[in-house]
């Protein structure tokens, strides 16, 4: 297809095709989160406008540590006083941790080890201690992005201000509105501010809320998809009540162990590749098929 429908929303057309959420989150542990108001253009560090030749410097940093960097910002568009906030998120599934410092000069954020993120040690930032809610807003990258996502943000920054940013494109734009929450993670997708504010209390009171639940970003997506589909076998919702014991990957086949408490679980997983060939984005140039999970089975262990 080479001609596209200016009006087309992959939200919408999503939705109608009831694509699955569950395991469809950005493997990813490693996130650098950098405060910048915007405009942020399509994309993100490279069209933003920070000083010249920084954006592509910090984007070359991060791609060979592995570290995927990200643009926030508050809803209101508000500043730190002192400079440009940053944080450091490690998506641990058991240890998850963030820290965070303000940078007068945007240009030491070359000076960050990003290899020691990369590799879940500490940058010697001060530990930041409580949730990042990241609802993705990138309207340049996806119209859907800012249509569903804006709404989301201005319900999370009224009732957690705090917590609340707007950030950069995260990946899965038919899932808008999307949300991150760092340090854990977890990424929530067709939101709108009533299921995203239930979220965000779920996760405050230590659980996961899994009608939302794309996945686990430390994890791979088959293994996303079958820590789901335990947790809603079971009436698991607890943060820590899964926990990966193993994983095998190998043609299309997932085999993963988990432990809940004192009892171990096997799941297999099959993933495929949907039929017919759909536009998944609004600003996609050819159609792909969509990844389709299967939970195969889910049997005790021993």
């Amino acid at each position: 297809m080479t001609s596209r429908d200016a009006t087309f929303r992959c939200a919408t057309a999503s939705t109608l095709r009831e694509d699955p959420v569950p395991g469809t989150a950005t493997n990813v542990r490693a996130f650098l989160l950098v405060e910048h108001p915007g405009p942020w253009g399509v994309n993100g560090l490279r069209d933003a406008r920070l000083p010249d030749g920084l954006g592509d410097a910090l984007a070359a940093k991060a791609a060979a540590a592995r570290v995927r960097p990200l643009l926030v910002r508050r809803p209101d568009r508000s500043t730190h006083p002192d400079g440009m906030r940053v944080f450091a998120a490690f998506a641990h599934p058991l240890r998850p941790w963030a820290q965070t410092t303000v940078l007068r000069d945007p240009h030491e954020l070359l000076d960050l080890d990003l290899a020691a993120l990369a590799a879940g040690t500490s940058l010697g930032l001060a530990p930041y201690e409580g949730a990042l809610l990241c609802v993705c807003t990138h309207g340049r990258h996806d119209a859907c992005c800012a249509e569903r996502g804006r709404p989301v943000a201005a319900a999370l920054s009224a009732a957690r201000p705090e917590e609340t940013w707007e950030v950069s494109h995260i990946g899965g734009d038919r899932f808008a509105g999307n949300m991150l929450v760092l340090p854990h993670g977890l990424y929530y997708g067709r939101l709108d501010e009533t299921s995203a504010l239930a979220v965000v209390d779920a996760h405050a009171a230590g659980e996961l809320e899994l009608d939302h639940l794309r996945g686990r970003s430390s994890f791979a997506m088959p293994v996303q998809f079958a820590e789901i589909a335990l947790r809603r076998q079971l009436g698991l919702a607890g943060h820590d009540a899964v926990r990966l014991v193993s994983r095998r990957i190998a043609d299309g086949v997932t085999d993963a162990v988990f432990a809940t408490g004192d009892r171990q679980w096997a799941v297999r997983v099959r993933t495929e590749s949907g039929t017919a060939p759909v536009q998944l984005t609004c600003r996609a140039t050819r159609d792909n098929p969509v990844p389709v999970h299967e939970a195969v089975s889910i049997t005790p262990v021993g």
